[in-house]
């Protein structure tokens, strides 16, 4: 028998940086309010309603968080970096971030999973198992809580199940199988627990949430506790199975051929990375999940997509911010995690100086994904949008494009605190007169998305994380029904989606495209949609890493140089009205290779890059855990 390290046994409580829960809980030890020296128990814990609840609460407080918010090893990510930076979408130009040093690079080993904190996602350094135990803690101790009715003890035991398959899942997109925790387990013993096959994985996290569902509410506001906004509910149990079996359906897993040929293959040979054949009724079972919950949603109502008040730009542009960014009477959201508190100059303002130091550039390639304002592809071939490919004639009062680029990008011309921003060489913005590939907007693009407009724009807000939307669910969705060969039943789901800002359907914007028979062309028009939609809310790579699309880690990304054509030079807004002329709307526009810091690993690209690789130390420890193939 082995024992697992401290990682694994946890604590009762641990200090907490982030919660799903509502804002004014006091999480950590002092949560108890016991003397000081006073030991803390499980009796003491469970013997009162009031810190069973607390206990749960501070589990909640464990839940994935995706921005980059603090300097520590969970918050500040990879060392800033985000998950999407190393997808096609985005690039860093923050050269002492984890992107850079260890995947940009190519120097990423399994060793650093031990040693360092810059790592796409720690194995045992991101809070996971410590909610987990604490959630299987309180399932098994909830009944004796001597002050608490049945009927909550059942809800919140439900809703530990779905803390727990929420951060199993967080574990299993980067990992693959994991060793099956389904009792906590005390610091004196020993044990073994062998990873498990991919199967079961999947099937644990799902009998969880299918165990979960029928206990949980809805959502909260039948009973009164709309204030308890993140607390987990049937609809995000049933939203989470959908999101799971997608991930577990897909080729990565799911294909006649392992995704890794590389040693070790300890992992392929026991299918703790792979089911071993492809089973077509994984994508049925996604697609039943997916039917289950809409029928619900259609019994039960509440949940839908946040919706515009008109057809303009604008109003489309606040619908679709207002389904990923914005807490109060959200009826998208349905998981969605927080920091505890608002955005101000104290508490997690690192995230406004990571977006400075150009730690997330959107790439070319992302911006040509958004297509026209009518729905139809965006092209450089003809040469009127040539010309002007975001505004007519470059004026933020007339945008032509997908009104969730300007949401989500910041382009030359849009309006910035109330001005035209400037992002050709030498403007007020891209304050460079030379191609130097530096700063927030080094590609000629800059972060819009959950950055607005810069720190002060951020004050005040609760930045939430959208863990899980409706949107998406409408995009699993549509590609359950793809691969189950229901090809304008998939095109109706993603019609939905476009429609909210105000694009045509994918039929009529692709007349050239055969999406009601080629199933080819219409996975990459879902994918091209979940861009778009779900852009920077840690989609994108994994969707090209679950359908391992080595095409896209490899193909060179660019930015775009933008220079002035009216033979003015540098910016336009810091000159006095009286020599600055009209602001000019003439540019020439001229694609780069991206060069800076150059994705070495994606130049000579391993599928062993899918998943990651454990930590050496655990897998050395002998009770079960085997290294991912690719990774010694």
């Amino acid at each position: 028998m082995k024992h697992f390290s401290k990682w694994f046994i946890g604590t009762f409580v641990v200090a907490t940086m982030a919660t799903s829960c509502v804002d004014d809980i006091k999480f950590g030890d002092s949560f108890l309010e016991k003397a000081p020296g006073v030991a803390v128990t499980q009796d003491t814990i469970f013997g009162k309603a009031e810190y069973a609840r607390r206990f749960l609460w501070n589990a909640y407080s464990k839940l994935y968080y995706g921005l980059a918010t603090n300097w520590n090893m969970v918050d500040g990510k990879m060392n800033t970096g985000m998950f999407e930076v190393l997808s096609d979408c985005w690039h860093s130009h923050n050269s002492w971030d984890g992107l850079n040093r260890k995947y940009y690079s190519g120097s990423y080993k399994a060793s650093d999973e031990d040693g360092a904190d810059d790592t796409r996602f720690g194995y045992t350094k991101e809070n996971c198992w410590v909610a987990i135990r604490a959630s299987l803690l309180f399932i098994e101790n909830v009944e004796r809580v001597p002050d608490m009715d049945d009927s909550e003890k059942k809800r919140l035991a439900a809703e530990a199940k779905v803390i727990i398959a929420s951060r199993y899942f967080d574990l299993f997109r980067h990992y693959g199988g994991l060793p099956i925790l389904d009792k906590s387990y005390d610091v004196q013993s020993s044990y073994e627990l062998p990873r498990a096959t991919v199967e079961e994985t999947v099937n644990y996290m799902t009998r969880l949430l299918d165990e979960a569902a029928p206990v949980l509410p809805w959502d909260l506001d039948a009973d009164g506790e709309s204030n308890w906004q993140g607390r987990f509910t049937k609809a995000a149990a049933m939203g989470l199975k959908c999101k799971v079996l997608l991930f577990a359906a897909s080729p990565l897993f799911n294909d006649n051929q392992p995704y890794c040929t590389e040693e070790p293959q300890d992992a392929v040979t026991k299918h703790q990375v792979w089911y071993g054949a492809y089973k077509p009724e994984l994508w049925t079972q996604c697609l039943k999940a997916c039917e289950d919950f809409f029928t619900e949603l259609s019994s039960q109502g509440h949940y839908a997509l946040m919706q515009p008040t008109g057809a303009t730009t604008d109003a489309y542009r606040s619908a679709f911010n207002a389904a990923y960014f914005t807490r109060q009477d959200n009826t998208e959201l349905l998981i969605s995690t927080r920091i505890i508190g608002k955005y101000n100059w104290d508490w997690w303002y690192y995230w406004g100086d990571w977006v400075g130091y150009g730690g997330y550039t959107p790439t070319e390639e992302y911006v040509e994904m958004f297509p026209m304002a009518d729905g139809t592809p965006f092209t450089w071939d003809n040469p009127t949008i040539a010309a002007n490919p975001f505004f007519t004639d470059n004026s933020y009062s007339k945008p032509i494009r997908d009104p969730r680029l300007y949401e989500t990008i910041l382009v030359n011309g849009a309006k910035y605190s109330g001005r035209a921003v400037e992002l050709w060489l030498g403007g007020r913005e891209n304050v460079s007169s030379t191609e130097k590939e530096t700063g927030a907007y080094a590609t000629g693009y800059g972060l819009y998305k959950f950055y607005k407009e810069g720190k002060g724009s951020l004050a005040g807000n609760y930045l939430e994380w959208p863990y899980l939307r409706l949107a998406e669910v409408y995009l699993i969705y549509a590609e359950a029904l793809l691969k189950n060969n229901r090809l304008a039943d998939a095109i109706r789901q993603v019609d939905i989606v476009r429609a909210r800002v105000g694009l045509k359907g994918l039929v009529e914007s692709n007349p050239t495209k055969q999406l009601t028979t080629d199933s080819n062309a219409l996975m990459e028009e879902i994918l091209r949609e979940r861009a778009c939609e779900l852009g920077m809310e840690d989609v994108r790579l994994f969707d090209m890493v679950r359908n391992k699309r080595a095409d896209l880690f490899t193909k060179t990304l660019h930015g775009l140089k933008i220079q002035r054509a009216d033979g003015g030079s540098g910016s336009w807004s810091d000159k006095s009205s009286s020599v600055r002329g009209a602001f000019p709307t003439k540019f020439t526009y001229t694609k780069f290779e991206l060069t800076n810091k150059s994705r070495a690993w994606w130049t000579n690209f391993s599928p062993r890059w899918y998943l990651s690789a454990f930590p050496p130390s655990e897998v050395n420890k002998g009770y079960g855990l085997t290294q991912n193939p690719g990774w010694k």
